[in-house]
């Protein structure tokens, strides 16, 4: 069985590619394709520093930092990729690459991180964010995310099964595509995480990247509204300015910005509990923070809504706000100050049934399943 892996940019290491990594231990024979390929020479070791084969899109003037403003060539580009010698095709989406062309004697499985977001239920969220809500850019956008849409519901017809990373992204792909999807949860490498049952420090902790829907500075802004508790923050990005402002006007806000994992996780293991308000299609963080044994307060929408348990004290690993607001947040601090104290050996017994091993297991068994169906299918 010939075996190829289509991911749709490499540039970084986050989640997807967290997904990526696994799925190349799962088939480590298989070849790799992407859209651009820009790793440094001393990250490529999760993708085993195997070679990328890429679209034309790589040679394109200032792709390295700019590769997302190529949208409109995206569709044009995952097509190009020639995988008609494969058995098996493999795609990680996010983006375009479940719209891989293959042929009937191919079996296409994607694990579906997510239909394009901007391009259906966050559009309207993503034009006020990039201040597109009018003008001719606008509406030049506007019909670009038309045609993508038009695009991407076609191509879903070439995708033999879809694997989603959680319920809320089956029910995304259901309402998008009208497939069926079944849910394996990502890999979450819990061993890195160590139990921590010490006395916590006195400090609520968030860490993201700094982009609008992270929702970070939100987060910010509700611990303004309560100098009494303190703030660490931990990330950088676009709305990293707005969140230091915040923070140079309070006392109980510190900004740390970028730090290493060792720190992240020491961090992490002290805190009173992690704040999380993202509506993340999965959200590996609010795990990490459990494996940890911390608890977790969060917005009760999209992935968390399955990965935290707000339930009788037996089981409770965080509590949930239900809207993305500054008193919602205040609101759930207060309610979790109140609540009797959240064992860490519950919030890491939640987080272990996110494990690698767990994901690896299931992955090679749906894959393989499949694949046996279609030979015999073929026969």
């Amino acid at each position: 069985m010939k075996v190829a892996i289509v991911h749709d940019w490499l540039y970084t290491y986050a989640g997807a590619e967290k997904v990526l990594e696994r799925i190349i231990n799962c088939f480590s024979e298989a070849d790799l394709f992407s859209l651009i390929d820009f790793l440094p020479e001393n990250k490529r070791d999760f993708i085993q520093n195997k070679p990328v084969k890429t679209s034309f899109i790589q040679k394109m003037p200032f792709a390295r930092t700019k590769h997302r403003h190529y949208l409109p060539l995206m569709p044009l580009a995952i097509e190009q990729l020639d995988l008609r010698s494969y058995d098996l095709v493999i795609s990680s989406s996010h983006a375009v690459a479940k719209g891989i062309l293959t042929s009937p004697h191919q079996l296409h499985i994607c694990y579906c991180h997510s239909p394009i977001r901007y391009a259906w239920d966050m559009q309207h969220q993503y034009l006020e964010e990039a201040n597109l809500t009018r003008g001719v850019k606008s509406w030049l956008t506007r019909y670009l995310l038309h045609k993508i849409r038009l695009w991407d519901y076609r191509t879903a017809n070439g995708v033999d099964y879809f694997i989603a990373n959680s319920k809320f992204i089956a029910s995304r792909i259901w309402k998008t595509y009208r497939r069926e999807a079944q849910v394996i949860y990502p890999p979450v490498d819990i061993s890195k995480f160590a139990l921590y049952e010490g006395v916590r420090e006195d400090y609520y902790l968030t860490a993201s990247r700094f982009v609008p829907y992270k929702k970070i500075v939100l987060i910010a802004e509700s611990f303004k509204a309560m100098p009494e508790r303190k703030l660490k923050i931990v990330g950088t990005g676009p709305d990293a300015s707005k969140i230091k402002e915040i923070a140079n006007s309070s006392t109980n806000i510190e900004y740390l910005g970028f730090v290493e994992d060792d720190e992240l996780i020491s961090l992490m293991r002290k805190a009173r509990a992690f704040v999380f308000a993202a509506e993340e299609d999965f959200g590996i963080i609010p795990v990490e923070a459990q494996a940890c044994g911390t608890p977790v307060i969060a917005y009760k929408r999209g992935g968390s809504a399955e990965t935290v348990i707000d339930a009788p004290v037996s089981s409770r690993s965080g509590v949930f706000f239900t809207e993305q607001s500054v008193n919602a947040i205040v609101d759930a601090l207060a309610r979790f100050e109140e609540l009797p104290e959240i064992e860490p050996a519950i919030c890491r017994a939640n987080a272990e049934q996110f494990s690698v091993a767990r994901f690896c297991s299931e992955f090679k068994d749906f894959v393989h399943s499949k694949y046996d169906e279609f030979l015999s299918g073929k026969s």
